[in-house]
């Protein structure tokens, strides 16, 4: 870290507290001709004869689903672009509910089939389903849970069991034939989605949602924003006027908030986990965002601070998880990096940077633009790759260090040009036995089994 640097954060009030994370450097990981070497998490990946998911020996998977084929309840088929998701136990005998997103937009080519009680503006071509599995891990049902909603990205689940999904959009009625504005988050009930419809959570603001992470114990909402040019997005918690009151409860409003760190204007400059801060939280005007949007309004004297490309989010031990996935100097960020996984501490009001991620001079080498993250069974967190070369999803442990789970043998590049699409909706089953997975393109879910660490 520079002097300057570390100037302006002491000013900020900003403590380390040691390493608590490793940079990725070049010589920690193979190429994708050939397994990954690792010090930590499950070994080598093992190429997949069949080029869809390497894993580690032990590990194996199952393919759930692939855009394109029949929806197994019928109405359609299976919509592309899959994105963040969860799972929800089903039954007392083991079953499992995943809720997985759709992220299209007006030009997606396999759109969510429209349904009667659960679209919200039949222009639209996103939404959610809902895969039901049986014990053994069959699915047996795969339905359409909302439709009618704009580039739903990531969302999060919450303690009542209900999926919030999230429009990752501004688009106004009368953009790409929308009927409706778009940018909010919907509640999904996976069990029953008819009992949640298809209602905008407009108190929780209108901005290019990514994820959310719900608090258990107090029912504050943490909220990520999307932004990749400036003025970059921001990080939010909503305090619902209705704490836990189970489904339908976010519609009795709250208030909205954003994260300032005072003194450091764009998170883009920490580069040492470790480094620790005050926050505080500041209104938000019109979180309706009727004239000016969200990270364009005015929050006073002390502004507020952004963050570029603002992603994954995720509630686990004390606090919540967040991630930045990249900062460029070049789109206007303060400082360049190739990922950060903040923490927030509620009870200390105090901010983190847990981990930074990528190679210092080769984007296409693993361990670039983390996006959507989960609690792992060992207790550290599974992180999704959205960058550029090889995609992984990677692990994190609890001391901070990082290794390969599973890579994406899915070439959906020219001949002589590899290319492979994003993971997405990284999530466990109840019993933390099964790891579920999208490949964002083709459109897959899979399920993972193997030896976890418990």
């Amino acid at each position: 870290m520079s002097v300057s640097r570390r100037s302006l954060l002491a000013a900020a009030g900003v403590t380390f507290g040691g390493s608590l994370g490793a940079l990725f450097g070049t010589a920690a990981f193979g190429t994708a001709a050939g397994a990954v070497p690792v010090r930590r998490g499950y070994g080598p990946l093992v190429p997949d004869p069949d080029r869809l998911l390497d894993l580690p020996a032990g590990f194996s998977y199952r393919v759930l689903s692939r855009a394109g084929t029949p929806l197994r309840s019928g109405g359609g088929t299976v919509p592309g672009n899959c994105d963040g998701m969860a799972a929800f136990g089903a039954d007392a005998r083991g079953g499992v509910r995943l809720v997985r997103n759709h992220e299209n937009r007006a030009t997606a080519a396999l759109r969510v089939p429209a349904v009667d009680g659960l679209t919200y503006d039949p222009g639209a071509l996103g939404g959610c389903t809902v895969l039901t599995l049986d014990p053994a891990g069959d699915l047996t049902a795969e339905r359409v849970a909302l439709a009618g909603t704009a580039v739903n990205c990531a969302g999060g689940r919450t303690p009542w069991h209900t999926w919030l999904s999230c429009e990752e959009t501004e688009d106004r009625a009368g953009t790409d034939g929308y009927t409706e504005d778009h940018g909010y988050v919907f509640e999904v009930d996976p069990a029953d989605p008819r009992r949640s419809g298809a209602v905008p959570l407009r108190a929780m603001g209108r901005f290019a949602h990514e994820a959310v992470a719900v608090d258990p114990y107090t029912g504050v909402v943490y909220e990520t924003e999307d932004a990749f040019i400036e003025p970059f997005g921001l990080f939010y918690r909503f305090l619902p006027a209705r704490p836990l009151g189970g489904l339908g409860s976010l519609r009795a409003g709250g208030a909205l908030q954003a994260l300032r760190v005072p003194g450091v204007p764009d998170l883009s400059v920490v580069d040492q986990p470790g480094a620790e801060f005050p926050v505080e939280w500041i209104p938000v005007p019109d979180p309706s965002a009727a004239g000016t949007a969200l990270r364009f309004q005015d929050f006073g004297r002390g502004g507020i601070t952004h963050a570029q490309k603002l992603e994954g989010c995720y509630r686990g031990g004390t606090g919540v998880h967040f991630v930045s996935s990249y900062a460029r100097g070049v789109e206007g960020a303060a400082a360049d990096h190739h990922g950060q996984v903040w923490f927030y501490d509620p009870r200390r009001a105090r901010l983190r940077l847990s981990v930074v991620f990528g190679p210092s001079t080769d984007v296409t080498l693993p361990g670039d633009s983390p996006d959507n993250i989960c609690l792992a069974p060992d207790g550290g967190l599974m992180v999704c790759e959205d960058g550029g070369g090889d995609q992984y999803v990677f692990g994190v442990t609890l001391d901070g260090e990082v290794y390969p789970v599973a890579r994406n043998a899915q070439d959906i590049g020219k001949p002589g040009a590899p290319e492979w699409g994003e993971f997405a909706g990284v999530t466990f089953s109840p019993d933390a036995r099964t790891m579920y997975v999208n490949a964002y393109t083709p459109g897959t879910t899979f399920a993972v089994t193997g030896p976890w660490n418990h």
